[in-house]
């Protein structure tokens, strides 16, 4: 009877914890990530930017650079828009670990960007590592802080990694 007592104890907390980080985990899937993808992928700017929290940090580790919200989202010049309108986009996230808490979150993963020109049939890809801090704000998560780099990655550990 202890023994089921104890494991009652040890087992019963830890589905309590397991269900509350997957709640959490489904609303920043849901309020953040899926808006991501899609915006990403459908070159919709404005949804975009709407993950993003105004107070966001940027770093972009290869290039050794890091923005705010106003650098980071400045007007893209419409010869840069016209490069990239015949490119289909896409954009896949893996992750190594999410950790949540009632208001803020941290998640490490990887992405895999995948890009087709419409016109010549050219295909590119890329995969990079991300580092990710997320925060509640009116209810809403939001991107704080997104780091990543494509230094030293490989394809295998972002195949390794969990899908969303």
């Amino acid at each position: 009877m202890k023994k089921i007592l104890v494991l009652t104890f040890i087992i019963f907390p830890a589905s309590i914890i397991f269900a509350q980080d997957n709640k959490t985990t489904q609303e920043i899937n849901t309020q953040v990530w899926i808006p991501f993808i899609k915006s990403f992928s459908s070159g919709d700017n404005e949804t975009f930017k709407s993950v993003h929290s105004k107070d966001v940090i940027r770093v972009m580790q290869d290039n050794k650079e890091i923005m705010g919200y106003d650098k980071y989202f400045k007007k893209v010049p419409d010869s840069i828009k016209a490069k990239w309108s015949d490119w289909k986009k896409s954009i896949e996230l893996r992750f190594t670990q999410r950790i949540a808490g009632d208001d803020k979150a941290f998640e490490v993963g990887y992405y895999k960007t995948s890009s087709t020109n419409l016109k010549t049939g050219e295909k590119r890809t890329g995969i990079g590592r991300f580092h990710v801090l997320l925060r509640k704000e009116n209810g809403v998560w939001k991107i704080l802080m997104d780091a990543d780099t494509a230094e030293g990655v490989l394809e295998e550990n972002f195949n390794k990694a969990s899908p969303m």
